[in-house]
């Protein structure tokens, strides 16, 4: 990690990282594009102006306290892409797909925000998500915790307009605030009794575990499969997936379903 304090603004030097392929990938649900290779965002409701500058990126308006405690770990970027990719490509489809979008980071996210996204996630587009969260947001000034949505029940929530999502919310919100489901435990368990837990919730099944565990909790051998990760195990690895990537499946994934999804690999 190679950083400059330019007055209000950090100055970052990282390589393999992507701003489009990054936060515009359905990992995260709080970031809009804002100009060519420019967004704006949020860690919680800490809020974020980033965009790609020549070889740098340019954080505006952060303090190098909160680069340092915030958002380099929330960018990842002290794990060392290049060399997970080196040795994700002596399998050749993991080759193919890091050589396509090798700018893929996977985001730290705040643990029950990532398990919330991901419940209103399920059979839905990335722009509804978007805007049930946004709604979600705009009500509490900001995306709010668990305590703060104690009580709440479906039809509470019917100003996000979720549909059948809200009974999954209210469940959700009702077993973390009975202690039911503690999520910094979740994070500790084996990965298998982490699923478990978390499929306790009503809605939550294998998808949604394996989502919130990678994305909110930086399980990072989890392995979310979708119908295009699917089509990529049948096609590519009908045997299994490759010894070589299962630490960090997680994060494999992240290259082969940007890669499968738009490259247009399927149609060949």
């Amino acid at each position: 990690m190679n950083y400059t304090v330019n007055g209000s603004d950090i100055h970052l030097y990282q390589p393999d990282f992507d701003l489009d392929e990054t936060l515009d990938c359905g990992q995260a649900f709080r970031w809009e594009r804002t100009g060519e290779k420019a967004y704006h965002g949020f860690r919680l409701n800490k809020p974020l102006d980033i965009y790609a500058e020549r070889d740098y990126f340019v954080l505006k308006n952060t303090s190098e306290k909160d680069f340092i405690n915030v958002w380099a770990d929330y960018f990842d970027l002290n794990t060392d892409y290049g060399e997970l990719k080196r040795v994700f490509s002596e399998d050749s489809t993991l080759s193919s797909a890091c050589a396509y979008a090798g700018g893929i980071r996977l985001l730290r996210q705040d643990s029950f925000e990532a398990l919330l996204s991901f419940i209103i996630s399920q059979n839905n587009n990335i722009p509804r998500i978007k805007g049930i969260i946004g709604r979600l947001c705009e009500k509490y000034g900001g995306f709010p915790s668990a305590e703060m949505l104690n009580g709440k029940t479906a039809d509470d929530f019917s100003y996000l307009r979720a549909g059948f999502r809200a009974k999954y919310i209210e469940d959700c919100i009702n077993k973390i605030n009975s202690g039911e489901i503690m999520l910094d435990e979740i994070k500790e368990m084996p990965v298998a009794e982490a699923r478990r837990s978390l499929m306790t919730i009503k809605g939550v099944g294998p998808k949604v575990a394996e989502c919130a565990l990678l994305y909110g909790m930086y399980r990072v051998e989890c392995f979310p499969v979708d119908v295009w990760i699917k089509r990529v195990m049948e096609r590519f690895y009908p045997n299994g997936f490759p010894r070589l990537a299962a630490d960090y499946a997680g994060i494999a994934q992240q290259y082969l379903f940007h890669y499968i999804r738009t490259s247009g690999v399927f149609e060949q």
